[in-house]
């Protein structure tokens, strides 16, 4: 079963840095998001008992550290905040400039 985690978190990552690497700035966000949500799902299976129990699970004398947790809360919270501002700026970029296509865009290129 870690293996099967390890392999579906490590396609996740994979799938986010070639969306990141488009030209398509919507894509890019996507991609952004995809890796964000791969290190939270990291930083959950991190968390887990011996490799036991999983981080949410807290079974008759074993206890799952809390950190993880807490630190994937913290990671949600900022990571959304973070998406919000990346989609203000591609509505700006979208009303300004009528494309989503990096390339296009002149001021960016300087």
């Amino acid at each position: 079963m870690d293996l099967l985690k390890a392999l579906a978190i490590g396609a996740m990552f994979g799938v986010g840095v070639f969306q990141m690497l488009r030209r398509n700035v919507i894509r890019s966000t996507i991609g952004l998001i995809i890796i964000s949500n791969a290190v939270n799902l990291f930083l959950l299976a991190t968390g887990a008992y011996q490799g036991v129990a999983a981080a949410y699970v807290n079974e008759a004398g074993q206890r799952s550290d809390a950190l993880p947790q807490a630190l994937v809360l913290t990671a949600i919270v900022i990571s959304m905040a973070g998406f919000s501002l990346v989609l203000a700026l591609l509505y700006m970029l979208s009303t300004r400039y009528h494309t989503s296509d990096s390339d296009e865009i002149a001021e960016l290129k300087n």
